[in-house]
């Protein structure tokens, strides 16, 4: 169903991009945010059942910036060098790749974004200063934005096992953006969407946020349709 394109960027420079579309009239377009370990099998299984959802759905190859064609694996050597590549990427390029992949996906209709991890702390950032309707999965960088201002509506999604989250963080959530959706999934660790690493995917709690974020695309991209 998905395919690999071309996405012209604000600073004139291309990067890839993985791009689904559904079988009929798109009911809007969802901006795709990876976990540290780049444009791998998961993620491309995370635009195509957006597609199948009946969205139009893209994810940005943020890490072509520094290096092309990184799909990364679980390991502790592939955990090392994508906290590298995100750490050289930093927060004010990837948000302008988003912009510019909801630019290329416009004609679908109203745009959101959804991230994983540090992907998750990108989705929150375009809800905070690109406006666009966002799910942020456990993105545990999210405590150094906690000053800014949501202007989309937010969704969130932690795992209750998460060390990197604590409930503390959580708390300061909700303290920052009490009128955004949070939900904390008992038994779910970090990471306990990604269905490809069995050490971390928590079925029931994946199963369930995946609702809840299609919930939240329909009534903030299809007006609930």
């Amino acid at each position: 169903m998905g395919q690999s394109i071309n996405l012209n960027t604000s600073r004139m420079q291309c990067i890839g991009a993985y791009l689904a579309k559904p079988s009929g009239t798109p009911r809007g377009g969802i901006v795709v945010v990876h976990e540290i370990y780049g444009i791998n099998a998961w993620v491309h299984s995370v635009v195509e059942r957006f597609a199948e959802a009946g969205y139009t759905a893209i994810a940005p190859v943020f890490f072509d910036h520094v290096e092309r064609d990184v799909a990364l694996g679980y390991d502790e050597e592939s955990t090392r060098r994508g906290r590298q590549l995100v750490g050289e990427v930093g927060f004010e390029l990837a948000v302008e790749d988003v912009a510019s992949a909801a630019e290329a996906i416009a004609s679908a209709g109203r745009i959101g974004c959804v991230g994983f991890s540090w992907g998750g702390s990108i989705a929150l950032l375009a809800a905070t200063r690109l406006a666009l309707p966002a799910v942020s999965y456990y993105g545990s960088r999210n405590v150094r934005v906690m000053d800014e201002a949501a202007q989309a509506p937010l969704m969130f999604h932690f795992g209750a096992r998460d060390d990197s989250i604590p409930p503390a963080a959580i708390a300061r959530h909700r303290e920052a953006w009490p009128q955004a959706e949070i939900f904390v999934y008992p038994g779910a660790r970090h990471a306990f969407d990604r269905d490809g690493s069995a050490e971390y995917y928590h079925a029931d709690s994946a199963h369930l946020a995946r609702q809840r974020t299609l919930d939240f695309f329909a009534r903030h991209l299809c007006g609930g349709a």
